[in-house]
């Protein structure tokens, strides 16, 4: 069971992940992050098209992945929240490359704030599942 909390802590990261990609967009991040290039180096290869249907198909797989555990119930509803808390945590990446190189890393202002939003978030979670993560499905 997912809290009224954390379903607002979700919508407030889901709001700063897309600031946060209009800022990466903007400041050219797709051009110089090795994680990016690792991910989706491969898609450079192909016509714009085909990059663009190869994404396309691969997000839908993942919609629909993720669309079918939301329906086994409000025990993988929980389960799944492990998945925006992780990336929330990954965003510290940038504040990372930031030092690293001594100065500004495309994404790193609105970055700032994951940590932030992180830490109420896992707190929640953890909360939520101590409260029903051990009841069955």
């Amino acid at each position: 069971m997912i809290s009224q909390k954390l379903q607002t802590l979700f919508l407030i990261a889901i709001v700063l992940w897309i600031a946060h990609g209009v800022e990466e967009l903007t400041t050219g991040f797709y051009n110089v992050d090795s994680h990016v290039k690792f991910m989706f180096g491969f898609v450079e290869r192909l016509s714009p098209l085909h990059a663009s249907f190869l994404v396309f198909q691969i997000m839908l797989w993942i919609l629909l992945i993720i669309s079918y555990l939301l329906i086994r119930g409000p025990k993988w509803q929980l389960r799944l929240m492990i998945i925006p808390g992780l990336i929330l945590i990954y965003a510290l990446h940038h504040v990372y490359k930031a030092f690293e190189i001594s100065g500004y890393y495309p994404g790193l202002i609105t970055a700032l704030f994951f940590p932030i939003i992180a830490v109420y978030f896992w707190q929640e979670l953890l909360r939520c599942f101590k409260k029903h993560g051990s009841r069955s499905a």
